[in-house]
């Protein structure tokens, strides 16, 4: 998998251009991520865990909490 980094300014229409991006060829997902408030990447992958779980996906959940977890101490 690879991903594709988007810088914006404050005045983005996010969820636009989030729409306009899923409409790309070849693209599964596009995630929001709000570096000034790392807590906002956190709950979203708990949210994502929820739906994991039911699916029985155990080895994903865990490899995305310790992803977050070690991307986040890394910046420090």
């Amino acid at each position: 998998m690879k991903y594709l980094k988007i810088n914006t300014q404050e005045t983005t229409d996010l969820e636009a251009l989030k729409n306009a991006i899923l409409q790309m060829k070849g693209v599964d997902s596009v995630d929001i991520i709000d570096e000034e408030n790392p807590e906002s990447e956190l709950k979203k992958a708990f949210n994502k865990t929820k739906e994991q779980f039911k699916k029985g996906d155990y080895e994903t959940v865990v490899n995305d909490i310790f992803d977050i977890l070690t991307k986040n101490n890394s910046k420090k």
